[in-house]
């Protein structure tokens, strides 16, 4: 029994090692993505955006299409700006609700 004890006692302190953060649903969302404007269509509230990976919807780096919410959000950024921006699935269509240029 005393030679079980070192080894209980290293994979007790040894397990949560291997634990994965969680990161909250609340706290993906707010997290900003990065990304070069490729086209903007004010007049349909839709910006082209070559971006890297997107973590709160689990979608890897591309170019794509995303409407935008506020559509206002449109007038601070121009065709070949770095942004932040932060994009969620609304209703089935991934909609940039926030941008910003990227210093």
């Amino acid at each position: 029994m005393k030679k079980w004890i070192p080894l209980l006692a290293a994979l007790a302190i040894a397990a949560p090692l291997h634990a994965q953060p969680v990161t909250p649903p609340a706290a993906q969302a707010s997290v900003m993505s990065e990304g070069v404007v490729r086209k903007i269509d004010a007049a349909n509230a839709k910006i082209t955006l070559k971006h890297g990976p997107i973590v709160n919807l689990d979608m890897p780096g591309m170019t794509m299409v995303f409407r935008v919410q506020p559509s206002e959000l449109l007038n601070s950024v121009k065709v070949g700006d770095k942004v932040k921006f932060r994009a969620e699935d609304i209703n089935g269509t991934f909609t940039v609700t926030a941008i910003q240029a990227a210093p």
